[in-house]
């Protein structure tokens, strides 16, 4: 634990000598991007590694998982995001990359942790569904929803929205680690969320935050304002809060979740 807990605070003074970027310098490095310039790229991609560690922090580190594996897949999705992203989209690049630095994390812990296999034509469904996101998304600057996903594929909207629902699953956010269960890696490791001034989730981003979240019905509307920390408490809600406030037990409530986030994946192809 020691270990990478030092880890992570090497990497974190690493990354924090890329300095984040304004809206012209989005702006012009998408222009080099198209052109082929790997070096603008790579700047796009260092200089948003510190969202990364923000999306990655609102994980729970299990047992199961360090970090740093939460933070790589992240950057996975961030370079995908910096690979997709054009200056024509009139968003800013955080807004953009957070979908896919969320979606990445969240397919690397259903990957980990689901014990159901995926039969197989669903699996080969979500992989048509994956290629035809990518080129949907490139042509056009979003997801595509579930109907223009049944559509291009040929198939009922019920369909394709059980291939989706069932290709994701979600782990706790908060999990304690230590040996003495009463504390986080979260509560170790120094705060890296930008400041008023630099934090990723924008205004324009909280506000697709709060649209997508009046999707849910209220209560796992609050179970995943209060796991993922939109108020930035000084740490996420554990699964015991939120039982013991909803009136609930801890079992439900993590059902709730892995509901709601369902929900709000289909969301964010809307």
């Amino acid at each position: 634990m020691n270990e990478e807990i030092e880890i992570y605070k090497s990497y974190i003074k690493e990354i924090q000598k890329y300095a984040l970027l304004g809206v012209k310098e989005e702006e012009e490095l998408s222009r080099r991007i198209e052109a082929g310039d790997q070096a603008a790229f790579r700047r796009l991609v260092n200089c948003n590694l510190r969202l990364v560690v923000s999306v990655a922090r609102k994980f729970s580190v299990s047992h199961k998982f360090s970090v740093m594996d939460l933070i790589q897949e992240g950057n996975l999705g961030l370079m995908s995001a910096a690979r997709k992203y054009h200056y024509s989209f009139n968003t800013r690049f955080s807004t953009y990359a957070y979908t896919w630095i969320f979606q990445y994390m969240l397919r690397f812990v259903h990957n980990k942790t689901s014990i159901i296999d995926i039969p197989h034509r669903k699996e080969e469904m979500l992989r048509q569904i994956s290629s035809l996101q990518a080129a949907f998304n490139q042509k056009n600057g979003r997801d595509a929803n579930v109907d223009e996903l049944a559509s291009m594929l040929g198939l009922g909207r019920d369909e394709v929205a059980d291939a989706l629902a069932c290709s994701y699953s979600f782990s706790s956010l908060d999990a304690e680690c230590l040996e003495d269960g009463h504390e986080t890696v979260g509560e170790l490791i120094p705060d890296m969320t930008y400041n008023p001034e630099e934090m990723y989730l924008s205004k324009e981003m909280q506000g697709n935050v709060a649209d997508m979240l009046n999707v849910l019905p209220e209560k796992e509307r609050l179970v995943i304002y209060g796991r993922y920390n939109f108020a930035h408490r000084q740490h996420p809600s554990t699964l015991r809060e939120l039982s013991t406030s909803l009136g609930v037990s801890t079992e439900t409530v993590r059902q709730m979740e892995m509901r709601a986030v369902k929900k709000l994946r289909m969301a964010c192809a809307v």
